[in-house]
């Protein structure tokens, strides 16, 4: 058996955070300039660094490798506490003994994006070149970009093929790249709560994120390291904004309706009266505790740009004709960020390319965050999913 411990990530203090950003806590890999990761833009970087955690152990044929690829404002640390918040893993419903994604029986990597904050080379690292920040300099990434850089790290693992490769959202946008790019490297897909481009309006939303940002002075056009601050005023605007579309009009009235937060009457002022405007003014004050602005700017950008078809001469089917990768496409009825007619034209297409999928539409009302919530239907399909592409692979309980 060949054997890869995740390295334990305790919580740490609020004034060594920054030291994520380019000597994480979880495991590393470094590429010197003799591995340059050559972007879309036309640029080369290097040197860089992928930070990363693993979970479960690589078997001796090195065939029960599951690469899990994060959302926009997650990071590597799925199924331990993370470092920073000192919470548990983003993604324990899961990851973990008993859930369809055990480490008893598959091998787990998920690493930390190009562009990311948590590690991985990014807007808030060091840039060689200069001693400081990168900031601004740092150039501008693509989806295909992360999944490139993915690879090297798998590579570097010595894995030839992944059993699968899981995401949702952002994450499952990498998925759809993984196996438009490296289609005989992936053997199966777990696409969810995704599409395969971005939508106007959701360019709008992630727009609005940004300029948010921007406009907060203390943003210092992308140099705020420099002047030693943050803008958090703006990135908890962006992230309050963007924390409505993960959710829904029905979640939101189930939690929260026009209660008032300790208070029976109104104040007649600005405060939060409401809990729902409390909940967000949390959601936006806790984010920006652990994620750097300017990777939020960069990690929308990508995705905004992110177009399969576009790149296959408009016609989406052709970005998987002959591919053998068995796919699992999922969506949610509530989620109106990506909603089911996405999911349903990236079936289309795969039927199209007489690729092997199945499709799922999973009735809820908690929005495009389902994913990551207690929802038996989307573990039950999962691992049905995942346990027959495993029978067909040709895994046995002994292989974890």
């Amino acid at each position: 058996m060949v054997g890869v411990k995740s390295v334990p990530s305790p919580a740490i203090s609020a004034d060594d955070r920054s030291h994520e950003v380019d000597h994480p806590s979880s495991q590393l890999a470094l590429f010197g300039t003799e591995q340059p990761l050559r972007l879309d833009c036309g640029v080369d970087l290097s040197p860089f660094q992928i930070a990363y955690q693993t979970y479960g152990e690589l078997n001796a044929d090195r065939s029960n490798a599951v690469l899990i690829c994060h959302a926009l404002t997650g990071d590597q640390h799925v199924a331990n506490v993370h470092p920073v918040t000192g919470k548990p893993g983003w993604w324990e419903t899961l990851v973990g003994p008993g859930r369809p994604l055990d480490p008893a029986r598959y091998f787990i990597i998920c690493s930390n994006v190009i562009g990311g904050c948590m590690g991985s080379t990014g807007p808030a690292s060091i840039n060689p070149a200069t001693g400081k920040v990168w900031g601004l300099d740092f150039p501008v990434i693509t989806i295909p970009d992360m999944v490139r850089a993915q690879a090297m790290l798998i590579d570097r693992l010595g894995i030839d093929t992944l059993f699968a490769v899981v995401g949702g959202s952002m994450g499952g946008m990498q998925v759809l790249q993984w196996t438009a790019a490296y289609p005989a490297r992936v053997y199966s897909a777990l696409a969810i709560a995704c599409a395969t481009r971005h939508s106007a309006q959701n360019i709008a939303f992630h727009e609005l994120g940004r300029q948010a940002v921007m406009a907060d002075p203390d943003w210092h056009n992308g140099g705020y390291a420099d002047h030693g601050i943050h803008p958090h005023r703006g990135l908890a605007v962006a992230r309050m904004a963007a924390h409505i579309t993960y959710l829904s009009d029905a979640a939101l009235h189930r939690k929260f309706g026009r209660r008032m937060q300790d208070r029976e009457l109104p104040t007649f002022s600005f405060d939060a009266d409401f809990q729902v405007e409390s909940y967000l003014r949390y959601q936006g004050s806790s984010f920006v505790e652990r994620f750097d602005a300017n990777s939020y700017l960069y990690l929308t950008r990508a995705m905004d740009y992110f177009d399969i078809a576009a790149d296959h001469g408009g016609v989406l089917a052709k970005a998987f004709a002959g591919i053998q990768t068995r796919f699992c496409v999922v969506s949610f009825t509530s989620d109106w960020l990506f909603p089911t007619s996405e999911s349903r034209a990236l079936v289309h297409a795969l039927n199209a390319s007489s690729a092997r999928v199945s499709f799922a539409e999973i009735e809820t009302d908690r929005g495009h965050d389902a994913f990551l919530l207690d929802v038996p239907e989307f573990f039950d399909i999962s691992r049905a999913f995942l346990q027959s592409a495993g029978k067909a692979r040709g895994l046995t309980d002994k292989d974890g």
